[in-house]
Order: structure tokens, then C-alpha cells, then sequence
């Protein structure tokens, strides 16, 4: 566990134009009074390093790239990527990062624009329920800032971890106000997260971290009104390629502000009006926030999939065909309402968002998988008439990813189901889980990469650690 301690701060290698001896001469006092909350975060954050993270905590980065990974290569042919990478291209020369699924090449932070987007185009990628979706900000800066400049694979998941960390830590931060009042956590925190992975990997001292988070923190941006469309994948892609450039800028020397999420007119305050700065002042592994992640099952909303695993269980325990049905209610927490409660969705992407279409969907196919979110499976005669039978109920009894199901059919008979999303799938060990891991993978990146290359992919990352540099992995990443 790393020491809260920023007094152990000290310099490692990488870009530090022009610091002092002591990294940073703000930072490196006996005293932590004279530093601003985001400035004592950062310095942690520049101390972390391999050795820093425990096993459990190295295996979840590895199953996190793993998993993100997947839902890149899968989600690079959606109309969403092919879109992004079609306007890169036409802006931007060729550069070192490999864009995943593809046989191009972009500079770092257009890399992980497509990339992000790319990664969050199924909505399949892995959540914190409080954070929204960590890996698909994080992994793409990460990613391409490692394969710039050849980092160890060691470097990479500690970048990772680090990047993790923060956006889930600024969830703690700006408290559930900031979700509530429209902003989307995977953009806003995600470009957070993307710059202090970025920064990790470059060796950016305390007080140049500081810097990169706060130019992060003034590109961040996203609001939930676009959910159900091609901008909520954006979003990851933004967050992602904000990170690179806020790490990128702040390396040559860029400032900004000292405190960016406690300063009166900062981020907290003015995208929440909520500012815990003790969850910044606790020493990194207290407990690590990696292991709040979870990975999706269903290519849908995470909020949705309660719901989903509930219907799941009831057909499968009593055995009854859609056709059965005569109505279903759903009671989920009211904030679920503002976030995948789309009552008639016209669209794939907006049947993501739709407890009604989802409950549809899984009666009649009995999956939630990515094939199944196009506009004509939405829209289908078959999917509305079943939805139109689902009923959404806000429940003030409830809270988290949870939901309660009760069927009715029509011989008379009833069902009822509540599910909580909010466990992890392992115990004692994340090493439990690999297994649906990479069954998921393969299915995603195996018609993208065949079966040999995606084993050798997974393989590979497996091993991360090993790597003494990123670039034969990254070239695993094209078909």
C-alpha cells in the first residue's frame, strides 16, 4: 500500500523539464498545510509505483484491458468509430498508436479519441456504480501514451491503476450531485482519470501532475441527454484524448490552477456544489477502487441489468414463453429513470437505454447480447408489443443496481425476482472471474482477430507485467 505520505514523493524517470531537486519544491515539505487538496492528490498520485500495487490489484488492471480490449475491437465497426476515425483521418497525419481493430496509426491523443470511442460504442465496457464506466476513459490514454514512448508493461497497469483511482476517487468527491444534475461521470471524471494515467507514464513530477489535472479538468465535459446516441461513446473518446493532452501539455510546461476541484469556481463546486476533499488526502490502496469494478454481461446499461438477470432467472426457474406474458412491472431506484428509462426507443442505441425494451428483448431472446440492439430488432413488431406490456415503476425503497421484477401471465400464475448488481463475481481472489472474462473476449475479438491472434492477445496481457515494452502487445491489436 502506498504511503499517504507526500514526503515519499520522490522523482522517477521521465519528463521533468526544469524541476527541482526535491520534484517539486511547492510539494516536498514537512508540512502538507500550504498545499491545496487536488495538489496533495496529485503529488500521491506521481509517487505510485509497480511495486505499489498489490497482486489482487494487478490481476483486475489485467482483466480490466482485457475486457476493454474486447469491447474495442468489437465496437470499432459500429457506425459511432467508423465515424470518429473517418474525421481523424481526414485532420490528422499518420502516428505511433495503433488504433485498435484496424491497420492505422495516429498520434497519441487522437489514438485514444477513436479508441475511446470505439471501446464504448456497444456499451458493453466494464462500470464502478458510482463512477460510470472507468476503463474505457483511462485504457486508451494509457494505452497510446505507453506505446509512444515504449513503456514496460509494468508502467502500464500502474498508469492504469493510478488513472482508475482517480476518476473513482472523484466520484467520492463530487458526491452523487454531479450525476444527478446531467453531467455524464465517464466524461466529466473519465478525462480525470485519463490525465493522471497519462501523467504516470510520462514520470510528471507533484507539481506538474497537479497541472495536468487541473488542464483536464477544464476540458471536461458530457451531459446525459445525449444517451442513445452516438455522443455517449464520444464521450469515453473525449475523456480519453483529453487526458493525453492534458498530460502532453502539462509536461512542457502548460499551468493552470493549483486546486481545479476545490477552488471556489472549480470543478466540484461548480459541476456539484459537493467537495469531500478527505477522499484526496487518503493514501492510495485504502481501499483500492479497482476492486469496485464490474464487469457488464449484457450489452446494455448496467442499470438495466438487474432487471435483466431478474427476468432471466424467473423464465428460466418456472419455464414460461413471452407469448405467456401479460404484464411485467419493473420497480427500480427513481434515479433510474433519468438514465435508461427511454419509453419507445426508435433506435439500437436508445434500446441500450430502455428497461422496457431490455425486459422486451431478454423474454423473446433470452440475451441481451450486442446483436441484438439494431434498429430493426428494436422496432420489431414482436419487441414492441412485449414491451408495451413492461411497466417501470420508481421505488424510493430502493438504491444502487438493483431492481425487482413481477411477472404476471397470463394462465393467472405470478413471479417476482429482485437482483443487486452491486457484488463482485469473485471472492477471495479476481483471478475467479477470468474464466466469463475471457469467454466475453473471445466472443468479441475472435470474429475481429480469428481465434489465434486473439489468444495470443490474451496471452500476452496476461502477462503484462513481463513486458519490458508495450509495442509488441499494441501490435496484437490489429487485425
Amino acid at each position: 500500500m502506498l504511503a499517504a505520505s507526500i514526503r515519499d514523493a520522490m522523482p522517477h524517470s521521465g519528463i521533468r523539464p526544469e524541476s527541482p531537486p526535491n520534484g517539486g519544491c511547492r510539494v516536498m515539505t514537512e508540512s502538507t498545510l500550504e498545499l491545496s487538496p487536488t495538489a496533495s492528490f496529485a503529488a500521491t498520485l506521481s509517487a505510485l509505483r509497480a511495486e505499489d500495487l498489490p497482486a489482487p490489484v494487478r490481476t483486475l488492471a489485467k482483466q480490466c484491458l482485457l475486457d476493454v480490449l474486447g469491447t474495442t475491437l468489437a465496437g470499432a465497426g459500429e457506425p459511432a468509430a467508423v465515424l470518429a476515425r473517418d474525421f481523424l483521418v481526414s485532420e490528422t497525419t499518420s502516428g505511433p498508436c495503433t488504433v485498435v481493430g484496424t491497420g492505422m496509426s495516429l498520434p497519441a491523443s487522437a489514438a485514444a479519441l477513436a479508441n475511446g470511442t470505439a471501446g464504448h460504442a456497444l456499451d458493453f465496457d466494464d462500470v464502478i456504480s458510482t463512477v460510470g464506466h472507468p476503463s474505457v476513459a483511462v485504457a486508451p490514454a494509457a494505452l497510446a501514451v505507453a506505446e509512444r514512448i515504449g513503456a514496460s508493461g509494468a508502467a502500464l497497469l500502474t498508469a492504469f491503476a493510478a488513472g482508475v483511482e482517480t476518476q473513482a476517487r472523484l466520484a467520492e468527491v463530487v458526491g452523487p450531485a454531479h450525476y444527478a444534475r446531467g453531467f455524464h461521470t465517464t466524461a466529466t471524471l473519465g478525462s480525470f482519470g485519463a490525465a493522471a494515467a497519462a501523467a504516470n507514464l510520462l514520470g510528471l513530477d507533484a507539481e506538474r501532475t497537479n497541472a495536468a489535472l487541473a488542464i483536464a479538468g477544464t476540458q471536461a465535459a458530457g451531459l446525459k441527454a445525449v444517451f442513445g446516441t452516438m455522443s455517449k461513446p464520444l464521450h469515453a473518446g473525449r475523456a480519453a484524448a483529453n487526458g493525453v493532452v492534458a498530460a502532453e501539455l502539462a509536461a512542457r510546461g502548460f499551468t493552470s490552477a493549483d486546486d481545479i476541484l476545490g477552488d471556489a469556481q472549480g470543478f466540484a463546486v461548480a459541476e456539484s456544489g459537493a467537495f469531500d476533499h478527505e477522499v484526496l488526502t487518503a493514501g492510495l490502496g485504502s481501499p483500492w477502487r479497482l476492486r469496485d469494478v464490474r464487469f457488464k454481461v449484457h450489452a446494455a446499461c448496467f442499470l438495466t441489468h438487474a432487471a435483466i438477470n431478474a427476468i432471466i432467472a424467473l423464465s428460466t426457474e418456472h419455464d414460461f414463453a413471452a407469448r405467456a406474458v401479460e404484464r411485467i412491472t419493473v420497480s427500480v431506484p427513481p434515479g433510474h429513470l433519468n438514465v435508461c428509462a427511454i419509453p419507445e426507443p426508435a433506435t439500437g442505441l436508445e434500446g441500450k437505454f430502455s428497461l422496457r425494451v431490455t425486459a422486451a428483448l431478454v423474454l423473446l431472446h433470452h440475451r441481451a447480447t450486442p446483436d441484438l440492439f439494431t434498429d430493426g430488432t428494436v422496432t420489431a413488431a414482436g419487441t414492441v408489443a412485449l414491451r408495451d406490456k413492461v411497466t417501470v415503476v420508481p421505488d424510493p425503497s430502493l438504491d444502487g443496481p438493483v431492481a425487482t421484477v413481477h411477472i404476471e401471465l397470463r394462465d393467472g400464475r405470478e413471479f417476482e425476482a429482485f437482483r443487486d448488481m452491486d457484488a463482485p463475481a469473485w471472492h477471495e481472489d479476481p483471478a475467479e472471474q477470468q474464466p466469463g472474462l475471457l469467454a466475453k473476449f473471445h466472443g468479441l475479438a475472435d470474429p475481429v482477430l480469428g481465434v489465434a491472434k486473439a489468444t495470443r492477445l490474451a496471452d500476452t496481457l496476461a502477462a503484462a507485467e513481463e513486458l519490458p515494452d508495450v509495442r509488441p502487445l499494441c501490435r496484437l491489436f490489429r487485425p
